[in-house]
């Protein structure tokens, strides 16, 4: 029963950081990991920076985003 509600936790952690734009980390490295075995996955840092980036235009002058 702990298992499901440490899973539930999980999930509901990763929905509420999806709705502010912020992706799941572990979930980035797993993709990695098993789609990309060749790369090295970025550390954390970096893939915050490139996420932050990607959503407001990281130094292209451009805001990423429609407001």
């Amino acid at each position: 029963m702990f298992d499901q509600l440490g899973k539930l936790g999980k999930y509901l952690g990763q929905a509420a950081n999806l709705m502010v734009g912020l992706p799941d980390y572990d979930t980035y490295v797993e993709h990695m990991r098993t789609t990309h075995p060749d790369q090295t996955p970025m550390t954390y840092e970096e893939f915050f920076r490139e996420r932050q980036d990607a959503r407001y235009g990281g130094g292209s002058g451009k805001v990423g985003r429609c407001c």
